[in-house]
């Protein structure tokens, strides 16, 4: 049975005569006539009775009516499901990001996304290793990822997002800590740090090294810590500073003092499937461009650009 008749149907019911009826469908009255007749016909039974007050529906009228409300009002509600799936208003997205994301830009830019899009079904997965990011984007995991060092695949599509200033974090009582000017990279020679393990964290643990060595400074690994939480309170006890992005300051960890550290940053990646264009990613992202942030990069990201 078309939906169209069950809608004739419901009309009549809701309006009580064929005419008034047919003006609220914008049909002639003995069109919509035929068709409830043809109708009735198909059926073998009456679907309405005449009386003082109208057209009421019979017995099996109301039979039909029950369904049919119920079948409309799905319709109408995979027609909506379908607007807001085009529009990239619903559906299921994963992220994976870096720990420190989540503590600025892109913690707000997720924050964005949860008022503007509430029906849409996001899945946050946190990851250190930049190369499993990557490889979940390529598998099918992850749907798009904010991450340091993605891999170099012609699959994935990345552009550089934000950057994030670097910041030392000290053991409260040095006396590096007392001031809360942003420290050159030359300070660096003056404690011991305490880094991220490689074979755990490589871009980042490069990245610390990478900067050392371009200031002309070997640096003293004192201890490592495959966690935030473990390297900060490595810190708190005195074995050395940690060189993280400035954002894990939020933490606020006892007995451990971030200070700005002059002319750094560290750079996040945007990235997802070359191929993929879904409307849901495509209004993702522009809830990302869309963030106010200090450290944002200055060109907007689109899939496909």
């Amino acid at each position: 049975m078309e939906l169209r008749l069950l809608g004739y149907v419901a009309a009549i019911a809701e309006e009580g005569s064929i005419s008034g009826a047919a003006r609220r469908l914008h049909l002639t009255q003995p069109t919509l006539s035929r068709q409830l007749g043809e109708l009735e016909r198909r059926l073998g039974a009456e679907l309405f009775a005449r009386t003082g007050r109208g057209l009421v529906p019979t017995a099996a009228g109301e039979a039909l009516l029950r369904r049919a409300v119920r079948m409309l009002a799905d319709a109408e509600a995979a027609l909506d499901d379908v607007r807001l799936a085009a529009a990239g208003k619903t559906g299921r997205l994963t992220v994976g990001f870096a720990g420190s994301g989540i503590n600025g830009v892109l913690g707000d830019a997720l924050g964005r996304l949860r008022v503007e899009l509430p029906d849409v079904d996001l899945c946050l997965v946190e990851l250190f290793d930049d190369a499993e990011m990557s490889a979940g984007i390529l598998g099918g995991s992850l749907d798009v990822t904010v991450q340091r060092l993605p891999a170099r695949d012609a699959r994935l599509a990345t552009r550089v997002w934000a950057r994030e200033p670097l910041a030392l974090f000290l053991p409260a009582g040095h006396p590096l800590a007392r001031t809360p000017e942003p420290a050159p990279v030359s300070v660096l020679d003056e404690i011991p740090l305490v880094l991220w393990p490689r074979e755990s964290a490589p871009h980042a643990h490069d990245e610390i090294i990478s900067l050392c060595h371009h200031a002309g400074i070997v640096p003293r690994v004192a201890a490592r810590g495959r966690t935030v939480q473990t390297i900060l309170a490595l810190v708190a006890a005195g074995f050395g500073a940690a060189v993280m992005a400035d954002s894990y300051r939020v933490l606020h960890r006892e007995g451990v003092t971030p200070r700005p550290l002059a002319g750094t940053a560290t750079t996040l990646h945007l990235v997802w499937r070359a191929e993929d264009t879904s409307p849901l990613l495509t209004r993702f992202i522009t809830a990302l461009n869309a963030v106010d942030g200090r450290h944002r990069a200055a060109d907007p990201i689109f899939p496909g650009n």
